[in-house]
């Protein structure tokens, strides 16, 4: 009789770590989910020119939760990653188009590279006033990059009175052409975002698992007391996932300029809401301290696929937003019934070895 208890125990436990994997493994179930339905909704889902077509848009979700999983990862928040793609797309066709009047009768023109990399320093000098503020005057995260949305945004609006910059194309004796090859252009049948999506996805989750910047990061969104009483320099490790995920908008400000061959000042409004649910789908917890770039652009897939197969079915763009805003709440409460569950797990077992 005195061993019923242990049994139940041990049976508690077993079913508490298979529910715990299911958990961890959600972000995988609801990319299958996802597929399989709209592959049954939706006619010519799964058509190779389709996929191809969602397979930028995902991209773009991507790079933007990369740069916001760092961010989540250290406890903060990045309100601004929208505005900042607004900003640098506006930044890079004013580039294309009118270069650089330094106001002495000369005027400097760039080439399309060059362009591309004042573009991706303008996003993370944003990123850096970002850690500035949070770093150094102690400004909350969700303040600081609050006012820098509304600011950056203003920015790209009076760039060109609230114009759009259009026909991108450049002209050949100033070197400013070629920009549309970074939106429309290919690589072995495939966009080039997504080579540039496998390359930053790759060095972001090799620095997050192998060194110790990444080790640091995970630090701090642990417990930033410790960490820093440990010898990190918490700081400098918040200014650099604040700088990262501005050279992430940018990025997404580039792609989204040159595909359209255009720059809006309004370009990326709201895209701040996709970043943050695919990154906390993808498994970052918003405690901080947790989280996988992997898991995160699984997350990214969900989210892309969702829209444009719900787009798809004709579904409006309102519902749209409710559908975003309850993958989230989910996500979020998944999270935290995941680690309450790990706390438990984790005490039978121990109650187990003892």
């Amino acid at each position: 009789m005195t061993d019923i208890p242990a049994k139940a125990a041990v049976s508690s436990a077993s079913r508490g770590s298979v529910l715990l994997t299911l958990m961890k493994a959600r972000t995988f179930i609801a990319l299958i989910a996802v597929l399989v339905f709209f592959s049954i909704a939706a006619p010519n889902f799964l058509s190779a020119a389709n996929l191809i077509l969602m397979s930028k848009h995902v991209a773009l979700n991507a790079f933007l939760a990369m740069g916001m999983t760092f961010v989540i990862v250290t406890g903060g928040i990045d309100l601004s990653v929208g505005s900042i793609v607004g900003l640098c797309g506006m930044v890079a066709g004013y580039l294309v188009l009118n270069g650089i009047d330094l106001q002495i009768g000369y005027t400097i023109y760039f080439n399309v590279f060059e362009i591309a990399l004042i573009t991706l320093l303008v996003g993370i000098l944003i990123g850096a006033v970002n850690g500035l503020l949070i770093t150094r005057l102690n400004v909350a995260p969700f303040i600081a990059t609050l006012g820098v949305l509304y600011v950056a945004r203003g920015l790209a609006l009076l760039s060109s009175d609230g114009r759009t910059f259009p026909n991108l194309v450049g002209k050949p004796e100033l070197g400013t052409t070629g920009f549309g090859f970074l939106g429309a252009g290919r690589l072995l049948g495939l966009p080039v975002s997504i080579w540039i999506l496998v390359v930053v996805a790759l060095g972001a989750a090799y620095l997050a698992r192998y060194t110790p910047l990444g080790r640091h990061i995970f630090a701090v969104g642990g417990n930033e007391r410790a960490a820093r009483i440990s010898g990190v320099r918490v700081n400098m490790v918040k200014m650099f996932v604040y700088m990262f995920s501005g050279f992430c908008a940018a990025i997404v400000g580039l792609i989204i300029s040159s595909e359209l061959m255009a720059s809006h000042p309004a370009t990326g409004e709201s895209f701040e809401l996709n970043a943050i649910a695919a990154a906390v789908l993808g498994g970052t917890s918003m405690s901080g301290g947790r989280g996988t770039i992997g898991g995160t652009i699984v997350g990214a897939f969900v989210i892309g696929i969702l829209s444009d197969g719900l787009v798809m079915m004709g579904v409006s763009s309102f519902w749209q937003m409710v559908i975003k805003g309850l993958v989230i709440i989910v996500a979020v409460v998944v999270d935290q019934a995941q680690r309450r569950l790990q706390q438990r797990v984790t005490l039978m077992q121990m109650a187990k070895a003892g």
